[in-house]
């Protein structure tokens, strides 16, 4: 859709749409789709928040939470929302951690637009960017004054909000890129 629509527009749209599409400064884009090693990390990284979440108020959904950020609308990859006190089905408006698997269509957009739009809201304490074609984990906190940190395979890295520890090579596992497998076979012969 080329034109220009309002937000009442999108969502009628979105609701008969059978695919997802972001709504971003009042134009409408459809989410492309994913690739095996993009739906992997999306599902390593969602698997562990939602086996780690099981209980208390917390809860992770993957690729299908849609958040408002103002007038835009968008499709993370994977969202943990701590605030159950909001009972619109439409969007969660509250994620404590968004993650963005980054892919060359996405990447322009999810460091760019979606960054300034997530950092700038009051309930989001971690925005996460994963590489997909290498072995690049990139963790902006809130507590950090959003300062990128990089972590590698062979690192860990602790989602404070949630008080969990994720292992780079879990989140990787089944990822089919030259520098996982380079580090595997690294790995094995020593």
């Amino acid at each position: 859709m080329n034109k220009r629509i309002n937000v009442k527009q999108y969502l009628e749209y979105e609701l008969n749409s059978e695919i997802r599409h972001e709504y971003i400064d009042g134009y409408v884009y459809a989410r492309p789709g994913a690739t095996k090693n993009h739906r992997r990390l999306s599902g390593n990284v969602g698997s562990a928040f939602l086996n780690h979440l099981q209980t208390g108020p917390c809860e992770a959904s993957i690729a299908d939470a849609r958040i408002k950020v103002g007038t835009n609308y968008f499709y993370p990859d994977v969202v943990v929302d701590c605030d159950d006190s909001d009972d619109n089905s439409m969007y969660a408006n509250k994620p404590t951690i968004i993650v963005e698997v980054l892919s060359r269509s996405t990447r322009h957009t999810d460091k760019g637009v979606k960054l300034l739009s997530y950092i700038n809201m009051p309930h989001l304490q971690e925005y996460v960017l994963i590489e997909q074609e290498y072995a690049s984990v990139e963790v902006l906190r809130k507590s950090d004054g959003w300062v990128p940190r990089h972590y590698s395979l062979g690192d860990e890295i602790h989602f404070e909000s949630i008080e969990l520890t994720i292992s780079v090579e879990d989140i990787y596992h089944r990822v089919n890129n030259k520098d996982v497998v380079e580090y595997f076979e690294n790995k094995v012969s020593d």
